[in-house]
């Protein structure tokens, strides 16, 4: 049975940079978890990273394919280097979607690791730019289908073999 990943704090765990979660209650999250296909992870925490933490970003004009090739930086608002904790992230997220035959994923929007559409844009200003975070280059680099916390129904569908993931990338912002 393939399993879907779920970042950690969708799933009500306070693992976010602030020491809270951003929980989506759902009917899909719930028949997931009670069919034993959810599989949940949080990349920044698996990275090394502690909780709470310093907001981070991904340098300005970069993109996560060029973090992960070791041509940009994600920093926090002081300007400490935090780069090798989410490349980190990122490799154990996709061993552990690997180990666990998670072939969907759903990470939250936004965040320099899991953003699928948009990330902050580096200035620590609030402002988001098209773009995504490591973890879900990485995992869609890979083969793993890709779903923020607005794409529920289509990972569903992805998981259950009707989609082929690409709608939700085309339709949610």
């Amino acid at each position: 049975m393939d399993k879907v990943l779920v970042s950690a704090c969708l799933a009500g765990r306070p693992v976010r940079y602030d020491g809270r979660a951003k929980t989506v209650d759902d009917a899909l999250l719930d028949r997931w978890r009670a069919e034993g296909r959810m599989v949940v992870h949080c990349p920044e925490v698996a990275g090394g990273l502690p909780v709470p933490r310093p907001p981070a970003e991904i340098e300005p004009g970069a993109t996560a394919a060029d973090v992960l090739d070791g041509g940009a930086r994600i920093l926090t608002p002081d300007g400490d280097d935090v780069t090798a904790y989410f490349v980190a992230g990122a490799r154990a997220a996709l061993a552990f979607a690997r180990e666990r035959g998670a072939t969907v994923a759903v990470l939250k929007e936004s965040s320099p690791s899991c953003g699928l559409h948009e990330v902050y844009d580096g200035t620590f200003t609030g402002r988001k730019r098209v773009g995504r975070g490591v973890t879900a280059h990485l995992l869609a680099g890979t083969g793993v289908a890709v779903f923020n916390e607005h794409g529920l129904a289509a990972a569903d569908a992805r998981l259950r073999g009707a989609g082929d993931g690409r709608a939700q990338e085309r339709t949610t912002s």
